[in-house]
């Protein structure tokens, strides 16, 4: 007799952490796309790294290490950018290669053997623990809450600053706080796609949305329902083929994004020569 796959726990904390990984993925990965800060992503991603490595290094949970070092590359490469006049890509390229070097030598340094490493490169169906699920469902609600209460200042920022500037004061105080937001989620997403592979959670999902609707709140919940069809699947996926889950999720994304694109192009292809065709019977 063939047994469920959800008689398993770590399945059902792998599912619970894919609902909230799409929740916090749409909500930050729709901003990121939409500001286009694909590239500061992926630095404070990699910058994160060296705060993995302090944390295994000084006996610390490495996930808190990469919280505080994402956080401090993200306002790093604001106060590098704006204050020390150096431009923003080569500020996130300084970043990037710092964290990744302290990661490294600090994991290089740590005594014995650092057996979690593999799943913070690149996901791990396995260690995705109560905890995560925990901080997920807590940053979850936090994203839920600071971007309901602040849609109109985050949707100008987003599209256009300086219009921004003149609907509130504080918009650099939003950016601050919303990049920082961000790191949060990126950080905690780590267990599910890895550091390699993360911050195509987070842009991969408002693409799919995109081509659905140009409307900012209708491309947040297209992102989370994509989120989640491409994170649950990919762990499925991931469960039955014995491969590595966050390039399953990011593979399964990827494919999902394809035929979706794929799809509406042929609906309006067929749509196109369908009307070509009531056209030239009209005409005669």
């Amino acid at each position: 007799m063939e047994t469920s796959i959800f008689q398993y726990g770590f399945i059902i904390k792998g599912l619970l952490g894919a609902i909230f990984a799409s929740i916090t993925a749409g909500l930050a990965g729709t901003y990121v796309v939409s500001k286009r800060m694909v590239f500061l992503s992926g630095g404070i991603t990699h910058a994160s790294f060296g705060g993995i490595g302090i944390g295994y290094f000084i006996g610390i949970n490495p996930v808190v290490g990469a919280a505080v070092f994402g956080i401090l590359s993200a306002l790093g490469v604001e106060y590098l950018s704006v204050k020390q006049r150096i431009r923003e890509d080569s500020a996130i390229g300084i970043l990037w290669a710092f964290g990744m070097a302290i990661g490294i030598i600090f994991i290089y340094l740590t005594p014995g053997y650092t057996p979690n490493l593999m799943s913070y490169l690149f996901g791990s169906i396995l260690t995705v623990s109560q905890a995560d699920i925990i901080a997920l469902g807590i940053m979850s609600a936090v994203l839920i809450l600071y971007f309901g209460v602040f849609y109109r200042t985050i949707l100008y920022i987003s599209f256009d600053e300086v219009f921004a500037r003149t609907y509130s004061s504080y918009v650099d105080v939003f950016k601050y706080v919303t990049t920082s937001l961000i790191a949060l989620t990126i950080v905690l997403n780590i267990r599910m796609a890895g550091v390699v592979l993360v911050i195509s959670l987070l842009t991969i999902p408002p693409n799919i949305a995109m081509l659905f609707t140009r409307v900012y709140f209708k491309i947040v919940i297209w992102s989370v329902i994509a989120g989640f069809i491409g994170t649950a699947t990919g762990y499925v996926i991931s469960y039955y083929a014995g491969i590595p889950v966050g390039a399953t999720i990011i593979f399964t994304l990827v494919i999902l994004w394809v035929l979706v694109k794929g799809t509406i192009h042929l609906t309006g292809a067929i749509t196109k020569w369908n009307n070509s065709r009531h056209f030239n019977h009209s005409k005669l």
